[in-house]
């Protein structure tokens, strides 16, 4: 390997000649050997997005010679179409604010430009990192913006995911409209319930929280790029935050706007919190419908077997023939993860002092990941389990036919301390509750079996139809 010299503030490096990163990216690199992760290419996306708006942005205003700014904004261009992405290495985990994350940029995209214009990398002529490339802008504006860019467009794979679980759920509600089934309250049994109407509440469940983090992202369009080191502008021409916002608008094709105040959003990361706290319910959810999926299939034998999921992989290495709810169990574990992503997320928002948040490097690298790996969780969850999940109807009305609950029917007719007798007896003797009434001739004929519809007991309304008779009556 062969190495070019180069100089920062602190002295002298030696830089691998093929390159594209600089002296700082490389200091990084060597103060920050943490995770072995690299940047994500979200976060790399939104930083370059910057970077080329500014260059734009300048060309526009006449502050950068229009042919250095189509130098900056070809490179950009590269990178976003997947070029040089082994450019870009500093570790997630880095010194506050993002200073590292930025530079690396800026490095980047000053040596490819200075290429394409026919100069070496690493001479920084004509073009140069902080003065062309970094232009009007600071860490502590382009790294806020820079997240809330990120996030907000990693959020579409989340929300169609999202609407591809829903529509699952929904259709599974149809399918299984006619499936009675014993209701579970505390894990014991309940009164009845048809499995459409349970598949029918995950799916308004998920679509319920899609809305809401489409309506927490609506905290994410306020730009604070403009606001240069604290906030106020300083080195940054009037018109310079419009114009990056209209380029951003054109660039990603969100709608992004002005913020009306640049100094709040550095610093503050409230709307970060807030739509990582939507997230997180969202994931809390979902963690409980996996339970739920992993619970209604448990069996074959020896638990509830209400549903069959598809069999997607063997199940166990000893035992032959098993199979597991493989995928809802992974969507359980990035379900855990994503609430620890969260958690560090809150923590780092509320540690920012004064005019700056400087955990933002880890703030950034866990609201993008968790959205990105839950949604990747989403899809399988929909494509794989919930698409293909069949009914054991005869099962489901096995244990509902047996269900003790089925005596709160009868207490409009006989009062809650006698249909308490009956559920004990039940349990006592092994016979159904229908039998007993039978056999006690509590209620007969027609009545009987209007009292102890189940169809009707999965519907509002009083067994046996009416306003129900007044006990004694």
């Amino acid at each position: 390997m062969t190495f070019r010299t180069e100089k920062d503030p602190l002295g002298e490096k030696q830089v691998p000649a093929e390159a594209l990163y600089g002296i700082q990216t490389l200091r990084a690199a060597e103060n920050f050997p943490i995770s072995g992760l690299m940047p994500l290419p979200g976060f790399v996306d939104a930083v370059v997005m910057i970077k080329r708006s500014a260059a734009e942005t300048h060309r526009e205003t006449g502050r950068l010679d229009a042919g250095h700014a189509a130098a900056i904004i070809t490179a950009a261009d590269e990178v976003l179409g997947g070029q040089h992405r082994d450019q870009f290495i500093v570790d997630p985990y880095q010194a506050g604010a993002g200073t590292s994350h930025n530079m690396n940029c800026n490095e980047v995209l000053a040596n490819r430009s200075n290429e394409i214009l026919g100069f070496d990398r690493g001479t920084y002529s004509p073009i140069h990192p902080n003065d062309h490339v970094n232009m009007a802008q600071s860490t502590n504006d382009v790294i806020p913006t820079a997240m809330r860019l990120a996030t907000l467009l990693a959020l579409p794979k989340l929300l169609d995911a999202m609407d591809g679980l829903a529509a699952s759920f929904m259709a599974k509600a149809v399918e299984f409209d006619k499936v009675m089934k014993s209701g579970r309250t505390h894990l014991q049994d309940a009164t009845p319930i048809r499995l459409g109407q349970e598949f029918g509440a995950y799916g308004r469940t998920v679509a319920r929280h899609r809305a809401k983090l489409k309506q927490a992202s609506k905290w994410l369009l306020p730009m604070n790029i403009g606001g240069s080191a604290v906030g106020t502008g300083l080195n940054v021409e009037p018109e310079y935050p419009a114009l990056m916002v209209k380029h951003l608008r054109a660039l990603t094709g969100l709608d992004v706007e002005v913020a009306e105040d640049r100094i709040q959003l550095m610093q503050s990361m409230g709307d970060i919190a807030t739509f990582s706290g939507a997230f997180r319910a969202f994931v809390l959810d979902l963690c409980k419908i996996a339970d739920d999926i992993r619970l209604l299939a448990s069996g074959p034998r020896t638990g509830l077997a209400e549903i069959i999921l598809p069999a997607v992989q063997p199940g166990s290495s000893i035992m032959p023939g098993k199979i597991n709810p493989s995928i809802a169990e992974m969507v359980n574990q990035v379900c855990y993860q994503a609430i620890g992503l969260d958690t560090t997320v809150a923590m780092a928002a509320k540690a920012g002092e004064l005019e700056l948040n400087v955990m933002m490097p880890v703030i950034t690298h866990n609201i993008v990941f968790g959205v990105e790996i839950v949604a990747n969780a989403v899809r399988v969850f929909d494509e794989r389990c919930i698409a293909g999940i069949t009914a054991d109807a005869e099962q489901c009305a096995y244990w509902l036919e047996r269900s003790p609950a089925l005596v709160t029917a009868l207490m409009p007719k006989i009062g809650y301390g006698e249909a308490a007798k009956l559920s004990k007896e039940a349990l006592a003797t092994g016979k159904t509750v229908k039998q007993l009434v039978t056999d006690k001739k509590v209620l007969e004929g027609a009545e009987l079996d209007d009292v102890l519809n189940l169809r009707a007991m999965t519907e509002i309304g009083v067994p046996g139809g009416g306003k129900g008779v007044p006990l004694g009556g």
